[in-house]
Formats: C-alpha cells, structure tokens, sequence
C-alpha cells in the first residue's frame, strides 16, 4: 500500500512538473530570440551613432573583443555600424567577424576600415566597399597568421605583391582563419602573462 501511495505520489508530481515544463517552454516560445538576445546577450557595450566613423579612435579606443587599441592598429582597424546605429570599432576583420556573429540580427548599415596604404601615421577610414583588399599567406597580420589588409590605393595594393579580394572575400578568410587564429592567440597571450608573472616575481 505504501509502495503503491509513493507511485501514485511521484507520477502526480512528475505530472505537475511537466505541466509547469510546459508551461515554461510555451512562454519561451512566445518571446523571438532577436528580443531575449536585446536583453540578454553579449553586445551591450554597443553605442548609439548616428556618425561613428567621425573621431572614431576617441570614441572607441579599445576593441571590445581582443582588448587592443584602436589608435596603435589604426592600419587595420574596422567601424561597424548597425542598421538600429549601434555602432562599435574592431581591432581588425578577425575581430569583426566576431561582432557580426554576435549580432545575427542586426544587418550592417555601414562599415568602415583604416587604409593600410596611407602616409599618415593614424589611418584614415574608408568604406570596405571601395577598398581594396589583399591576402598574404603566412605573414602576420592583426590578430591572425594570414594578412588581410585593407587600402584605398589599388597600385598600392598591388605592389604588395599579395593576392588582391574584395572585402567579403576577405571576410569568408578571416571566419576560415578563426580557429587557427584564435589557438594561437591563445597561446601566445597565456606565454606572456606567464612571462610578466615570472618577471614581477623576480621584482620582488
């Protein structure tokens, strides 16, 4: 009787559990993704701009993702501005594959990158459609082992030597690149804190 009373018990409580289950999944299927992700997700740090590529390095001085100064990478920087004006700087396009997979649901109103090619030493902006992407195998480039570099010189371009894409052919590189990049980032990063770590040991 007792084994039958903790049956009876147990399936009641298992049915109420998949009632408050259902429940719960119901109103989970009621709200988009695209909304719980506005409210939940991992790009908050976005800033409304109407006009990010103006003054771009004072408004953005770090990247978000990686940590690195927008003014020292100036050369390969990118802006990125959303069709809601969220806007926010990358480091690099290795980077900016990262805010475009973070914002699935934001299609890019603008996107903007430093000309590698020019004489100054803080590189302006151009838009990526009019740039002239290049892609150089093995030679380091930001945040990644492959180069893609930007510039707003063709010529320029072509006297690197490297083989010329336009920028969303430089974007499907940089996803490819991605794990590799992202293992040797990893790497190099935890050898220097070991190294700083050892370095203050040795101050003290």
């Amino acid at each position: 009787m007792e084994r039958r009373n903790f049956l009876m018990g147990t399936t009641s409580m298992l049915a109420g559990g998949l009632v408050v289950a259902g429940t719960a999944n119901a109103q989970m299927k009621m709200v988009p993704p695209w909304v719980w992700t506005a409210e939940h997700g991992l790009t908050g740090h976005l800033v409304t701009d109407p006009d990010p590529s103006t003054d771009d390095l004072a408004k953005f001085k770090r990247c978000a993702y990686c940590g690195m100064s927008t003014t020292q990478w100036s050369h390969t920087r990118h802006v990125i501005q959303y069709e809601d004006d969220k806007s926010e700087a990358t480091c690099s396009i290795r980077c900016l594959t990262i805010s475009l997979s973070l914002n699935l649901d934001r299609n890019p109103k603008n996107i903007w990158v430093g000309d590698a090619g020019a004489d100054s030493e803080i590189k302006p902006l151009v838009k990526v459609e009019d740039a002239q992407y290049t892609l150089q195998p093995g030679k380091m480039g930001t945040m990644t082992a492959n180069r893609k570099w930007a510039f707003a010189d063709k010529a320029k371009a072509e006297a690197t030597g490297a083989q010329l894409i336009n920028f969303e052919e430089a974007l499907v590189a940089a996803y490819k690149d991605q794990a590799m990049d992202t293992i040797m980032i990893r790497k190099r990063r935890a050898e220097k804190r070991a190294h700083m770590a050892q370095k203050m040991q040795e101050g003290n």
